[in-house]
Formats: C-alpha cells, sequence, structure tokens
C-alpha cells in the first residue's frame, strides 16, 4: 500500500481475513513477509506497531478489543498518545481534554460529555471513539476492520466519507469488509 491508497480486503466472517491483518498476532505466527516503507519488518504486539511503525488497529470487535466501556471517551481516545502527554510520568487534564475536544468534533462523536462512559454510547459513536484513539496516534498506516457493522446507515455514509478524507490526507488504509458493496464503493486504481 501507498499513503494515499485504500486497500480493500473482502471476505467472509471467519475465512481468516482479520487474522491475516491483526497486527500483533498474525503478523508473527504466519508465513510471508510484513513490509513498511519497503523494508520488512516484525510486529510482536499493537505498542510496537504504534510505536516503532505507526501503524493503528480499527478492530472489528469494538466492545470487548477496541473500547475500555467502563472508562470514558476521554480515556479511551487518549490511551494511544498518553506517552506523548506525559509530564513527569503524569498526563495533564488539560493537554487530555483538548485533544479529545479536537476529535469529538472532528468526529462529530455525540455524547453528554467527554467523561460518559463508552459503554454508554450507540454502536456509531463507539465506533467513532476507537477510531478517534487511532487519528490521535498519528498513525501512517490505518487497518480499519469492519468499520460499519452494527451502525445506522447515516453513521455509515459519515464513515466512508471519512475514510476517503484520511487516504487524501496520506493515510494508507487497509480496509477489511465482510460487505460487498461496501468494498465495492472504493474506485479502483485511486487514490
Amino acid at each position: 500500500m501507498a499513503p494515499g491508497e485504500i486497500l480493500g480486503l473482502y471476505g467472509l466472517v471467519g475465512a481468516g481475513r482479520t487474522e491475516l491483518a491483526k497486527p500483533c498476532s498474525a503478523w508473527t505466527g504466519y508465513g510471508g513477509e510484513v513490509r513498511l516503507h519497503g523494508q520488512p519488518v516484525r510486529i510482536r504486539d499493537v505498542g510496537e506497531a504504534l510505536r516503532r511503525h505507526r501503524v493503528g488497529y480499527v478492530t472489528e470487535n469494538r466492545k470487548e478489543e477496541g473500547l475500555f466501556l467502563e472508562q470514558p471517551i476521554t480515556r479511551n481516545i487518549g490511551v494511544t498518545v498518553w506517552r506523548r502527554l506525559a509530564r513527569a510520568g503524569l498526563i495533564p487534564d488539560r493537554s487530555e481534554r483538548a485533544l479529545v475536544a479536537d476529535y469529538t468534533a472532528r468526529l462529530d462523536i455525540r455524547a453528554a460529555s467527554p467523561k460518559q462512559l463508552a459503554g454508554q454510547l450507540s454502536g456509531g459513536n463507539q465506533q467513532k471513539v476507537s477510531l478517534a484513539k487511532w487519528l490521535a496516534a498519528t498513525c501512517d498506516v490505518l487497518i480499519i476492520d469492519e468499520p460499519t457493522v452494527g451502525i445506522d446507515v447515516r453513521t455509515k455514509a459519515a464513515f466512508h466519507e471519512l475514510i476517503a478524507d484520511l487516504a487524501n490526507d496520506g493515510k494508507a488504509i487497509l480496509l477489511i469488509s465482510s460487505d460487498l458493496p461496501e468494498m465495492s464503493r472504493w474506485p479502483t486504481g485511486s487514490r
């Protein structure tokens, strides 16, 4: 994949597409080679994917793998950038709140406040929070697995627009879906 490119990986649930693209377990457990910027890499876990290679992974299972449901929106979005925000080992509330306010507005996350628990949000807003944490981390490569499962039609259209905007901003995106119409909406051979 090149910067600005959306690469679609289509397959039915259970066909192995998620396992192929999961940055922590699959890349180390299967044959083949992963290359970033033309160089072979070995990625052992999500933290290494983020810190060393600027790869983010928006999981298909936001409730069990993508979010801390019993934590506020602020903690869920800020988790990927705590190291960057920390001062003397502490995370300034003001810095975290400013970051979250920016992404809440950009992604139109509908919540009572940034202190609202992620588990209290609608499915679409949970998905937006899950994506926001990786956008905050300023990843170069985003693996987005089943981005529109369980969300309403309006939010689905907004996600498609957001994915296109991310590609236009130079992000390389691996989009995994079992929804063939979703896969076919992206023009082939274009960036």
